[in-house]
């Protein structure tokens, strides 16, 4: 009955447009009051939910995205994604694949990312003749595709939330995203026939060469992010103020278009993000606490027992409802409200905790980009000025190329787990 009321005055809270992060704080503490708990539970859960030497590579990782996307550094991912892919028919809609891919590895926030694209692709898309909603829509699938890739922000607070290592799961994300990836590219290659989508130019091998210099200050960066992990040079939170070193060194040095006033804003919003996520991590842990005394888990087991013997069940169904949550409660409140309940029961399944962030993951990118209310989906629609409602028949297929993906991720783990396992950061 308690977690009842507080469930409640959260969705009240939330419907009278409180911020979430403030939601969950004021219900946690109205719960633990009205349900006679010692209210020095507030201080030492905040504490201990926000204490995490793996948190400081959010600001880091944030102010290095910022600062390359302010660098113009999306153009010439754009420019050697269309020469790689864009001679195929529909090259310039598979391109848009390809560069969120790319995009990610330096972006690190999915609402920069979708601006950063939105604004890069969407005019060539209509140039090219590409219908608003078919624009819309590969800019939205490949950035939910993006979630996986790192230096996601989701990924450092699912590390964080669930005990597990950020570097595993860091490495882990490369193939899920490129299997994602690939199902979005087929489906794009079909609807190319259908619907006659030009070629966007001829192969050109000097054409690469050439976009591919241009693109190669932030194409080190999935290298460097790769390679260290892989070899075990540093650390989630020492990768961050690499990355973060070199996009100031390719800004002043290479680019030398970002004033010192704009770095310090962009450090300056950095810092906000964090704060506000490391605030998020406290208020949460509240709620969590409250569902551990009230017999949420337990509950939750009960009722997912069938699914004991089918691993795979069990990652479909936590999956469809991470989705929810990512739609209804953008994807960082859903992994710290959702998520902690459930991980302890994958734990005792047998399901290897690498790949179970690894679907939660993927179904939180996907959920932001659900409609009718993922908040990434309609920062998208946004861009090229649609309504969800005008949106979404052209939307579908997309979202059912979104879903082969995650289903192949759970059906085959070694899809998450052959570069932690072959690193030598998992058995």
């Amino acid at each position: 009955m308690l977690l009842l009321f507080v469930a409640a005055l959260f969705v009240v809270l939330i419907l009278f447009s409180m911020p979430i992060v403030f939601a969950l704080g004021v219900s946690g503490v109205a719960g633990l009051y009205l349900g006679g708990y010692d209210l020095q539970v507030l201080s030492s859960s905040m504490v201990s939910g926000s204490q995490s030497w793996v948190l400081l590579a959010i600001p880091a990782f944030v102010f290095a995205g910022g600062l390359m996307e302010k660098c113009g550094m999306s153009h010439a991912l754009v420019d050697f994604a269309r020469a790689l892919v864009g001679w195929v028919k529909g090259g310039l809609g598979m391109s848009v694949i390809v560069v969120a891919y790319f995009f990610s590895d330096i972006c690190g926030s999915k609402m920069a990312e979708v601006s950063a694209l939105g604004s890069t692709l969407m005019p060539p898309l209509t140039k090219a003749g590409y219908k608003r909603e078919d624009s819309a829509s590969l800019i939205a699938a490949g950035t939910a595709m993006g979630m996986l890739v790192p230096p996601a922000i989701f990924m450092i607070v699912i590390a964080q939330v669930t005990n597990t290592s950020a570097v595993a799961l860091f490495l882990a994300g490369f193939v899920p995203a490129a299997t994602i990836m690939v199902c979005l590219m087929v489906l794009v290659w079909f609807r190319a026939r259908k619907y006659d989508w030009p070629a966007d130019g001829k192969p050109s091998l000097e054409l690469i060469f050439r976009t591919g210099r241009s693109a190669a200050v932030p194409l080190v960066i999935p290298i460097v992010i790769l390679g260290g992990f892989f070899l075990g040079i540093f650390t989630a939170t020492e990768a961050g103020a690499v990355v973060a070193g070199y996009g100031f060194l390719a800004a002043k040095l290479y680019y030398r278009n970002v004033s010192w006033a704009a770095m310090g804003r962009l450090a300056y919003d950095s810092a906000i993000l964090t704060a506000s996520v490391v605030f998020l991590l406290a208020v949460a842990s509240v709620f969590q606490y409250l569902m551990g005394v009230s017999g949420v888990p337990a509950l939750l087991a009960h009722v997912l027992e069938p699914l004991r013997s089918q691993h795979w069940l069990f990652l479909l169904a936590t999956a469809l409802i991470t989705m929810m949550f990512g739609m209804v409660l953008e994807g960082l409140p859903a992994a710290v409200v959702l998520i902690p309940v459930v991980f302890p029961i994958a734990e005792k399944m047998g399901i290897d905790p690498i790949h179970f962030n690894i679907v939660q993951t993927a179904a939180v990118g996907i959920g932001l980009f659900l409609p009718p209310m993922g908040v990434g989906l309609l920062m998208a629609l946004r861009f090229a000025n649609l309504s969800v409602g005008q949106h979404w028949r052209s939307y579908m297929p997309y979202v059912m190329a979104l879903l082969v993906g995650l289903i192949l991720i759970i059906v085959f783990p070694d899809i998450s787990l052959f570069l932690p396992r072959s690193a030598g950061l998992i058995k």
